[in-house]
């Protein structure tokens, strides 16, 4: 079997199973720089530049700079910068699935081997946009200096590159960029913009390149949302190869849904054009609904959900929504209590919409999310994803939402530790042992050694130091969780959540 490379194109292009790019994509100029090799950007950013190629309507491709020593560089040169990206997915129901070929990217540069190729893109006037992912850990202040070859931060690289940029074309406003990274973090454009000001302040830059960083460049906030698990499993790899006829080591799949929200005005619109022909790439002056929505339904869906569905032994989220009993709790704590009760203005409507399209995502069979990688954590996005939607439910109803209730029952249960190793805490739950990721496990560990369980009950739910407030003065019923509590140590998850739905009022909807 071939590997995949650009003389191989046109016999795939009879095969109905693959999306193959025209010659002509190959003949685009280069019109952004991207930091990062990895497979979210190649399967969300990228894709979306891809398809709007493939369309005729941006028309430029990618410039791609590899920071670290991770990954083989020459996977790119052997596939001509090709990759194949496999979508698959849930949509109103049914299974959706599309396959491309990928040629958004002409180069994969080295920062550390090829610097100055890399600061030769910045002295091309065809290209005007950034994109990045370098993890979260990848926007922050070191101290760095921009004449090293390269420099050791994303930041400090960037600001190599606009200020060869500036320098190139004599602080022409015009050759400003657009920015748009793509870390998981609140406010990433500004948080990076005040960063790479600061690293010009300290290299001592002169003034005038400082006023024009700041006027003629446009940092974006964005908000990116796609499950992209990377590359495939071996077996599922060796069918979608055998499907297509060609090998491909770059090969990347994905959920089909995909959300870029980028906050920006008219001018930003106009330089990001690739934003047209999807739906799912929106550019508004504030992505703010964008944010909530998100961080309250799926997030948080995720987080009430991710004990429950570990300790009635599910793996992943699509094995448990084939339950009816965990799907019932999912769903309608979504529908009847989380969607109303977004702390943002936003229409019943929108919040609906958006909770059916969560459902779908929740369901999708091709996408092996494990439960227990969402409980990493679990504490303190209890407190960020959940609080803030049960506080809005109370004041709005004037009562404790039951199933958040239950939820945070659920959350008290798996971080009881049976067994202490170190500074590890490990519950056991189905005849395993798991690790209680959490910067609260030693806090837990303590509490539960307490003989009273209504103590322990009041002593947790009263604590700020967990709920950032005092539940027990916003009707959450201690009863009900001790309750919950002795049926979990007792009957176990499956047979607790059984009880639940059938003296909840929501599982009759």
């Amino acid at each position: 079997m071939n590997q995949l490379f650009r003389e191989h194109l046109r016999r795939l292009r009879n095969n109905p199973d693959v999306i193959v790019p025209d010659d002509s994509i190959f003949q685009l100029p280069e019109k952004i720089i991207q930091f990062g090799t990895g497979a979210f950007l190649r399967g969300l950013a990228d894709y979306y530049v891809d398809k709007a190629n493939r369309q005729g309507i941006f028309n430029g491709r990618i410039v791609v700079i590899k920071s670290t020593d991770q990954g083989d560089l020459k996977a790119f040169e052997r596939q001509d910068n090709l990759y194949t990206l496999a979508m698959k997915g849930v949509q109103n129901g049914k299974l959706v699935e599309e396959t491309i070929i990928s040629s958004s990217i002409s180069r994969v540069l080295s920062a550390k081997n090829q610097w100055s190729l890399v600061l030769d893109c910045a002295r091309n006037p065809a290209i005007k946009i950034a994109f990045s992912n370098t993890t979260e850990l990848g926007i922050q202040l070191v101290q760095d200096d921009i004449y090293q070859w390269p420099p050791v931060s994303f930041p400090g690289k960037l600001l190599a590159f606009l200020y060869t940029r500036f320098k190139a074309f004599g602080g022409n406003p015009d050759a400003g960029l657009v920015i748009a990274p793509t870390e998981l973090i609140s406010d990433n454009g500004k948080k990076l913009e005040s960063i790479v000001l600061e690293l010009a302040h300290r290299n001592g830059l002169e003034s005038s390149f400082i006023d024009w960083l700041e006027q003629c460049n446009s940092f974006c906030n964005s908000l990116v949302d796609r499950i992209v698990p990377g590359r495939p499993d071996d077996l599922i790899k060796k069918e979608i190869e055998e499907q297509l006829g060609y090998k491909d080591d770059l090969m990347i799949i994905s959920e089909y849904y995909g959300l870029w929200a980028i906050e920006g005005d008219q001018k930003v619109k106009e330089i990001l054009s690739f934003s047209q022909v999807d739906s799912g790439v929106i550019i508004e002056p504030d992505i703010e609904l964008y944010r909530e929505l998100k961080l309250r339904i799926l997030n948080g869906a995720h987080t009430l959900g991710c004990g429950l569905a570990y300790l009635s032994g599910f793996q992943t989220v699509a094995k448990a929504m084939e339950d009816e009993l965990f799907s019932a709790f999912i769903t309608n704590l979504i529908q009847n209590e989380i969607a109303v009760a977004i702390p943002y203005p936003v229409s019943t409507e929108r919040t609906q919409k958006f909770s059916k399209l969560i459902l779908d995502r929740f369901r999708n069979p091709y996408i092996g999310h494990k439960w227990i990688n969402i409980t990493h954590n679990y504490s303190a996005k209890i407190n960020s994803r959940v609080i803030p939607a049960f506080l809005e439910f109370n004041k709005e109803y004037g009562v404790a939402p039951e199933y958040m209730t239950f939820g945070f029952a659920v959350y008290i249960f798996f971080m009881k530790a049976t067994r202490k190793d170190s500074d590890n805490y490990y519950g056991f739950s189905n005849g395993t042992y798991y690790l209680i990721q959490d910067q609260r496990a030693a806090y837990f560990y303590q509490k539960w050694q307490l003989s009273s369980l209504p103590e322990m009950v009041h002593l947790i739910l009263k604590d700020p130091f967990i709920w950032g407030t005092d539940l027990t003065k916003l009707g959450v019923s201690e009863d009900n969780v001790v309750h919950y509590l002795e049926s979990l140590v007792t009957h176990g998850a499956a047979q607790t959540l059984a009880e639940f739905l059938t003296k909840n009022e929501y599982a009759k909807i």
